[in-house]
């Protein structure tokens, strides 16, 4: 069991990941737009993308992975790159969606690769997390135990992060049947999600 001083660390360093990892950027505003557009149910494999690739980064960068990808030449561009690229398809699948209650069952959602793809190429999501996992330190000269339990913890947070952000999203969806509220909600779901993502970038 922990101690009482030992959960301050904890609380400390999940507050932290709920605030900066939690905040508005493209994996978190794709799962609300998806969600919105697409319902809860074919929502779900990209959004368990978006959190598999997110883990993946929370691992590459407790590894320093990241700070290697860095020193590679033009190796950060390309990842910016990829992500923006991405990012811009996604936005407009999502702005040209049509509504809920004029679509086909078989219309393709986004995927589970989809999701990962942008997870593991969004540069927001290295940054937070590097910013969170280095901030806080949960078991001071124990590095190995304090490295194992802040990928546990955050792990635990990206969960729960993007499954809230996905029902926040779904909660619109019941909206989205006047073919014009959705038009219009499409259009500023996209529009929030590249501007999320230019601010992201511009960081």
């Amino acid at each position: 069991m922990f101690e009482k001083t030992e959960l301050y660390p904890i609380l400390t360093l999940l507050l932290a990941s709920l605030v900066i990892m939690g905040s508005p950027g493209p994996s978190t505003i794709s799962a609300t737009a998806v969600g919105a557009v697409y319902g809860f149910r074919r929502s779900i494999g990209y959004v368990f993308g978006l959190i598999a690739g997110t883990i993946v980064v929370l691992l590459a960068v407790a590894a320093g992975v990241f700070a290697i990808l860095l020193s590679v030449p033009h190796g950060a561009l390309a990842l910016t790159v990829v992500s923006a690229v991405y990012i811009f398809y996604l936005s407009y699948r999502i702005a040209t969606a049509p509504p809920l209650a004029g679509r086909s069952d078989q219309a393709a959602t986004p995927a589970f690769a989809g999701g990962f793809l942008l997870a593991v190429a969004n540069p927001k999501a290295y940054l937070a997390i590097a910013a969170v996992f280095a901030g806080v330190s949960l078991f001071k000269d124990r590095g190995a135990l304090d490295a194992v339990s802040k990928i546990v913890l955050l792990s635990m947070m990206i969960v729960i992060i993007h499954l809230c952000w996905l029902l926040v999203g779904t909660s619109l969806s019941r909206f989205l049947q006047n073919p014009t509220i959705s038009r219009i909600v499409n259009i500023s779901l996209a529009s929030t999600l590249i501007i999320t993502t230019a601010l992201a970038l511009a960081g």
